[in-house]
Parts: C-alpha cells; structure tokens; sequence
C-alpha cells in the first residue's frame, strides 16, 4: 500500500475514532430520562439538518447548478421514502425484553418498551445518516494529506472535533433504547469507520474515473436521505419527548452548532479545496 495512502489512513483514522469520543460521553453518564432525550434528540435532528441542506445540497447546487442540485437531492428523498416504508421497526435486545417480561402486567413498562424501540430505530438511522455524511470526509482527508502531512493532520484534528457530537448523537438513543454501553459504543465507532473507507473508495475505486458532477449529485441525494430520515424519525420523537416549543429550540442550538463545526472546517481546508 503507498505510503500517502498509509498516511492518509491514519489521519482519517483519528476522525472517525473521535465519533467513539462522544460516545464515551454518553456511556459515562446514566441513561437520560425522556425529556431529556428529547432534547438531545431535538440536537442531533439540527446536526443532521445542518448537514443536509447547508452542507451537502448547498455544496451541490453551487456546483453542479440549482436545477440538477435540487433534482438530486429530492431523488435521494422519495430513494429513502419508499426504502423506510419497507423497514420494519427493530426489536430491542433480548436483555431488555427479559426485563420486561419479568413485570409484563404493568402498563408503565409496556410504554415504556414502546419508547424504547421507537428511539432504537432514531438511533440505526441516525447512525446510517452521519456514515454516509463521513464518506466525503474521509475523501477530504486523503486528497488533503496528498498536499502534505501538515495539510492532511490540521484537518484530521478539525474533523475530530466536528464528530465528536455525531458519536453523541449515534450513542444516545441506542444506550437509551438497549441500556447497553457495550451496544452503544459499537454502533458510534462503527459509523466512524464511514472516514477511512472513504480513503480507500477515493485511492482505489475511482482515481480518475468518476464524474465530479455525478459525485456531486449523489451528495447531494445523501443530503435527501438525510433530511428524511431527520424529519420522518427524529424530529417526531424530539416533540413527542420534549415538546415542541423546547424541542425546536434544540434543533436550532443543533444547527448552529454544527454550522460553526463545518466554517470552521472549511477555513481549515486548503483555497482550492472544498469539503
């Protein structure tokens, strides 16, 4: 394997590890209660927004036009649409259901059964959301770090920084759903993972032979599956568990947060280079 590419990985490495960062900051703590999850949840519906259409749609329709930009990205939505009317809603671990079992006459723990795989499906999807979000940065990383080892580690440690909050948002609906820390950890490290494989898909898979305006296009249909995953599954729960006044208040603290994340990435990206 080529050094560069060696070197590459390793950086981009340490950008996805940081997603297993915020999921320490979850499993280190108790399991929240509803409210509080709703909020958190109401959060990382605003990191994924943010993501969505400030980031990957945004960067589309500058790049390949607003007509085909928008094509795209509406695309990736009724892609995802008629794919989620086929899923069915996960089960909770065995553990979990053990537990249940033992008190199966109380309605209390029937509800809050319910709750439990209502936000363990918030938390897979969330997780297939900011996967598919790493693929770009993992690309970042590697055409970066072509440009030199300082280039390539300022803007690993920027990509650090920025996960941190996704690996929050991966782990705490799965810790909440499963009271698993174990469950939890691996599920935010695992979406991580989405950052090095993007190095090897941009070193090996397609050096020269992909189409920028098709890369850009499929971006921004990521964007699409993102948003709908957002508004179909995270932001009812963030209502459902916060209210709506205080969860459209988390939303926005999300947006921000992740807006001034990705400012302060691309300022740390090279001029003729773009996230």
């Amino acid at each position: 394997m080529d050094s560069q590419v060696m070197v590459a990985l390793a950086l981009s490495m340490v950008g996805g590890l940081s997603t297993s960062l915020g999921a320490l900051f979850v499993i280190l703590n108790d399991a929240p209660n509803l409210k509080m999850l709703g909020l958190l949840q109401g959060f990382a519906a605003g990191l994924m927004l943010s993501i969505s259409f400030l980031d990957l749609a945004h960067n589309a329709m500058n790049s390949i036009g607003f007509l085909k930009g928008n094509l795209w990205f509406f695309a990736g939505v009724i892609f995802f649409g008629i794919i989620a009317s086929f899923i069915p809603e996960p089960t909770l671990a065995p553990s979990v259901d053990v537990k249940s079992k033992k008190k199966k006459d109380d309605g209390g723990k029937d509800q809050l059964k319910k709750h439990r795989r209502q936000v363990l499906f918030s938390g897979i999807i969330t997780a297939i959301g900011i996967s598919l979000h790493n693929f770009p940065e993992g690309m970042a990383v590697f055409l970066g770090s072509m440009k030199g080892l300082r280039v390539g580690l300022n803007l690993a440690l920027a990509i650090a920084l920025h996960n941190i909050p996704e690996g929050v948002a991966v782990a705490l609906p799965v810790y909440f759903a499963t009271q698993s820390k174990w469950q939890a950890f691996k599920l935010a490290t695992l979406s991580g993972f989405a950052e090095p494989l993007g190095v090897v898909i941009v070193a090996y898979l397609f050096p020269s032979s992909l189409n920028p305006e098709i890369l850009e296009g499929l971006l921004a249909a990521v964007g699409g599956v993102m948003a709908f995953l957002t508004l179909h599954e995270m932001l009812p729960l963030a209502f459902d568990y916060a209210g709506q006044k205080q969860a459209v208040k988390a939303v926005f603290l999300g947006m921000a947060f992740m807006s001034a994340s990705l400012y302060f990435l691309e300022i740390s990206l090279p001029k003729d280079m773009s996230l």
